[in-house]
């Protein structure tokens, strides 16, 4: 097809996804990130920029029918730059007349009593929580008031190819390099995990429906799963024992005294404390589901990360 998609943040986790789902579909894409990779996709027109540029922002999105904003910055650098970044986006993709999607998390929610819906009250456990309840605001009013017609898409902890997340950094990388696996608080709490190449056809099929404008959307996901069930799974997939530990409150804050991420992660340790589970039905009522079973998933995973690690204990 001619009409040219744009997604900001294309080297990030749901950046990556969304431009191979694009790429899937025969659809011709232009894709940002501060560092353009140095072998990137076959027939992707590739534009260094820093988010927080509006101007630049808006360049890259000339000529768009949809820009999907996958950009993102690490937990120490929300409270200054993601509302100026959600800012340049609107602006960029209204100035477009481009549908606009946004890649959206659960943190708005906070500590949930049962399976997290889109219209669970927002009760953030921290300022990254109500951040993320204040750039929903924003989105929505910008919609509602005609300055850009918009959708949200909201996923669960990643995992994929890339290794930003806690499922990558805590159990799939140390278990390939022969070295124990860690969860967060606690083991045996059921999780939605999505898997990132889910989440890209997800974004993909919102940025093409009219229908989703105006809306937030749970992106489908395979069924909950367990810490001690992952690490188990990866580590029978990697032909490695099954070694595990978890990380509790008091370890992750005198880890945050020298980390700055890891100091701000801990206002989500509640994600891993207790059930932390995404309902999707009204996504999959709508649209129907692309789901890949996680055992498949994380074959898959694991091929990826075996090549970007480069090797194998």
């Amino acid at each position: 097809m001619d009409e040219l998609h744009v997604v900001l943040g294309g080297t990030g986790g749901a950046g990556t996804a969304v431009v191979d789902e694009l790429i899937a579909r025969g659809m011709r894409v232009r894709a940002t990130s501060r560092r353009p990779p140095a072998q990137g996709s076959s027939g992707v027109e590739w534009v260094a920029l820093d988010a927080t540029n509006a101007d630049d922002v808006a360049r890259a999105c000339q000529g768009a029918a949809v820009v999907y904003h996958c950009a993102n910055v690490p937990y120490p650098e929300w409270e200054t730059k993601l509302i100026p970044i959600a800012d340049a986006v609107i602006n960029a993709a209204a100035g477009a007349n481009a549908t606009l999607v946004v890649t959206d998390n659960l943190y708005m929610y906070g500590p949930s009593q049962g399976p997290m819906t889109e219209t669970t009250p927002h009760r953030p456990a921290g300022h990254k929580g109500r951040l993320r309840s204040r750039l929903e605001e924003r989105y929505l009013a910008a919609h509602a008031a005609g300055t850009v017609k918009l959708t949200i898409g909201r996923a669960s902890d990643f995992y994929g190819k890339l290794g930003a997340s806690a499922a990558i950094a805590l159990a799939v990388d140390p278990v390939l390099q022969g070295r124990p696996a860690s969860w967060i608080a606690n083991l045996d709490a059921a999780r939605t995990m999505s898997y990132l190449p889910d989440v890209g056809w997800g974004l993909v099929t919102l940025g093409a429906r009219v229908e989703a404008l105006g809306q937030i959307w749970h992106i489908p996901a395979a069924e909950p799963i367990t810490g001690r069930q992952f690490i188990t799974m990866v580590s029978e997939v990697a032909g490695q024992p099954v070694r595990m530990s978890v990380i509790n409150k008091p370890m992750m804050m005198l880890a945050g005294i020298f980390n700055p991420q890891i100091r701000e992660a801990i206002e989500v340790y509640y994600q891993f404390a207790q059930p932390f589970v995404m309902d999707a039905s009204k996504f999959t009522r709508a649209f129907g589901s692309r789901i890949t079973p996680h055992d498949v998933a994380i074959n898959a995973t694991i091929a990826a990360r075996k090549e970007k690690l480069g090797s194998v204990h």
